[in-house]
């Protein structure tokens, strides 16, 4: 099994011997129970890495690491994001986990026009922290050291202007002409995929990502329901762009 994440931050500033200490280091010593000479991954989340050995574990939340030199994993190409409709209860929280997962590069969470759940005021500010911890959680259990951006919640018009400026645009509606398993993907730049909600993409919201060049696609024969279109749809794109090559 490869060695536990860590996320410390400010990891270009750490010495060769470091003291990993708060909730970090209380998982590390209470929780996963690390002992000298095992080994672990110290990350910032945004690629920053450093492999280290356990040199002593004290109390209940200081692990003391021996540090070697420090990496930089580059940001991976074309970058996939998934704009995310908001979905009922914790399926938000299910589809982020799954979607980093796999490795999406970024989530947009988009208050679509037949979504049930609505993010307002604190309500909303503490579900947008909860994806937000789901996605970092996620990251270090899948041993990620670049985790995915987790954006502020998008309205239709945000949406359809992060539309504009991809290099590939696509909306998962059973619409759709044409297959996600054949579409022409780019080597390079930015894929951005849509998730409707459970009630679907209406069709004002279809029309108005057309005029943004982006086209609706069918991924399957079956219906998979908004919390697992995108992490079935992401496996795909990074299966077909090389990424999982």
């Amino acid at each position: 099994m490869t060695a536990p994440v860590f996320v410390v931050d400010q990891l270009d500033r750490i010495a060769a011997e470091f003291v990993l200490d708060g909730p970090e280091g209380r998982h590390a010593v209470s929780v996963k129970r690390l002992r000298p000479g095992e080994d672990v991954v110290l990350t910032d989340g945004r690629g920053r890495w450093a492999e280290g050995v356990v040199k002593a574990a004290e109390g209940k939340d200081r692990l003391v690491v021996d540090l070697a030199p420090v990496h930089e994993e580059p940001a991976a190409t074309p970058r996939i994001t998934v704009v995310q409709a908001l979905p009922k209860g914790d399926r938000g929280e299910l589809a982020v986990e799954t979607m980093t997962e796999v490795g999406v590069d970024a989530v947009v969470p988009w208050q679509a026009s037949r979504c049930i759940t609505q993010w307002k005021g604190e309500r909303g500010l503490k579900a947008l922290g909860k994806w937000r911890a789901t996605a970092r959680e996620a990251g270090k259990q899948s041993r990620r050291v670049r985790f995915p951006e987790v954006a502020d919640a998008a309205t239709t018009k945000q949406v359809a202007a992060l539309l504009a400026g991809a290099d590939f645009a696509a909306v998962l509606h059973e619409s759709g002409d044409a297959r996600l398993a054949t579409a022409e993907l780019p080597a390079q730049g930015e894929i951005v995929l849509v998730v409707g909600p459970e009630g679907g993409v209406s069709p004002e919201e279809l029309a108005l990502f057309a005029q943004a060049g982006a086209r609706p696609y069918v991924l399957g024969p079956t219906v998979l329901r908004t919390s697992t279109a995108g992490t079935a749809a992401a496996a795909l794109l990074l299966g077909r762009t090389g990424r999982w090559s």
